[in-house]
């Protein structure tokens, strides 16, 4: 059989990957429209709100065992498209159905079971995708045009294509929400999520160069090789550190989102546009990182990162006792436009370093595996910290229209974002010279 060119492999593989991530960054597009349609469609106040946001990411738990299976079981020779495809289709139904709901007959219960549906599909394509761009950095013998680091720029191409699809998804979502019914910004995504779907099953695997297979491999043999990756103590307490570090933390982003939304009336639009300073920022973190901050230790980025979290924090604080609005004349809309979106992305740019971190300790022939059960296991903590931020809420007595005990509630996040520093001795501070030791 002749292989294609390496030139065009690694063009396809760039287009496949790109739109797949670009795709799945847009997804704050629809998501904005759910916020305003929770809101004003359901009149459901802020910890109901939050809870479904949450709840919704129920899917992302299992990611672990989409990657088992999509290591495992090949379908028509072909173990990575298949699954993008399907995660696709079961995202554009869900999506698609929502458009056809209307606020006077949807209960609470059937837009959660639709956001579920896709949330299930997106955490399958997100796998596939993943899988793939780990494929493509394992090649045994790289092409005599490659460069040595195509692998690294293939994950930064990802990471950049997300955001830029995120940029894009907030911006058009603060303009649309204003001009469009959320129906509407539904039944678009819907129907960008169908073109993906049909792009996806016109690639054949064999066009990106990866290896077909035509016989299933043993799940349990998977499911083995993940267990004892995870008998390694570097990667046991680097995992629990960064999912503890999410889940010790309440999250109040519902709660804010109604602050800003009803108490303060910021304009959907400016809201928007807020969310895009944030996912520039998150693009802008990602070239920073990869040309500048690879060299920095895990450790001391990431509780740098944690220390910039609880500023924030304790500044949003200030915001919400209006304390810049009354004292240093600065304009909630200013503040909302400027911080409130890249206080909303800062917990995630942890993952970036945290990534890098987990595939220099992951043993050969189980990245896909791992990194999926990593992300789980941030799934799972992100779901505990929307929880606690109910519970936070609900102590400190905010509701839909009282949020006196919110200032409050944004110091007891701080507070709790420090903590973790403290045994931040979890993370490994020198992965390269331990790694050299494992190849000696």
């Amino acid at each position: 059989m002749v292989e294609p060119s390496s030139e065009g492999d690694a063009d396809k593989i760039r287009k496949l990957v790109g739109l797949g991530y670009w795709v799945q960054g847009f997804r704050c597009f629809p998501w904005m429209a759910v916020n305003f349609f929770l809101k004003d469609g359901l009149h459901v106040d802020p910890s109901t709100l939050q809870l479904l946001q949450n709840s919704a990411n129920l899917p992302m738990v299992a990611k672990p065992l989409y990657g088992v299976v999509s290591d495992a079981v090949y379908i028509a020779g072909q173990h990575r498209i298949p699954y993008i495809a399907f995660g696709a289709v079961l995202q554009a139904v869900s999506w698609l159905a929502i458009a056809m709901l209307s606020e006077s007959g949807t209960s609470i219960g059937t837009i959660t079971l639709y956001l579920l549906l896709s949330n299930l599909g997106a955490s399958i394509a997100e796998v596939a995708n993943d899988a793939i761009v780990a494929e493509a950095g394992k090649q045994s013998t790289p092409p005599k045009n490659s460069q040595p680091s195509s692998s690294s720029e293939l994950q930064s191409f990802s990471s950049m294509a997300s955001a830029m699809g995120g940029v894009l998804g907030c911006l058009l979502g603060g303009l649309a929400i204003d001009r469009l019914s959320p129906q509407k910004m539904f039944l678009f995504y819907g129907l960008l999520l169908t073109v993906h779907f049909f792009i996806s099953i016109f690639v054949q695997e064999s066009s990106l160069n990866h290896t077909e297979g035509t016989a299933n491999v043993g799940i349990r043999e998977k499911l083995s090789e993940l267990l004892v990756a995870l008998r390694e103590p570097e990667i046991t307490y680097s995992i629990s550190w960064f999912a503890a570090s999410y889940a010790i933390i309440p999250a109040l982003t519902g709660t804010m989102f109604f602050y800003q939304a009803q108490c303060l009336n910021i304009d959907s639009s400016l809201l928007g546009i807020s969310k895009v300073f944030g996912q520039v920022a998150m693009l802008l973190w990602s070239v920073i990182y990869n040309r500048h901050l690879k060299s920095v230790r895990p450790r001391k980025l990431v509780s740098a990162i944690q220390v910039a979290m609880a500023i924030f924090m304790i500044s949003d604080a200030l915001f919400v006792n209006r304390i810049y609005q009354n004292y240093m004349g600065v304009p909630d809309n200013f503040y909302v436009v400027m911080f409130s979106g890249i206080s909303e992305v800062l917990l995630f740019m942890k993952i970036l370093p945290f990534s890098i971190l987990i595939a220099k300790l992951c043993p050969r022939g189980c990245e896909g595996s791992l990194m999926a059960f990593a992300m789980s296991a941030i799934a799972v903590a992100f779901i505990v910290s929307g929880y606690l931020g109910v519970v936070l809420a609900s102590y400190v007595g905010v509701t839909g229209n009282d949020f006196s005990g919110f200032p409050l509630a944004l110091l007891i996040q701080a507070l709790l974002t420090v903590l973790p520093l403290y045994w931040s001795s979890c993370i490994p501070d020198d992965v390269k010279s331990k790694s050299r030791q494992k190849k000696e």
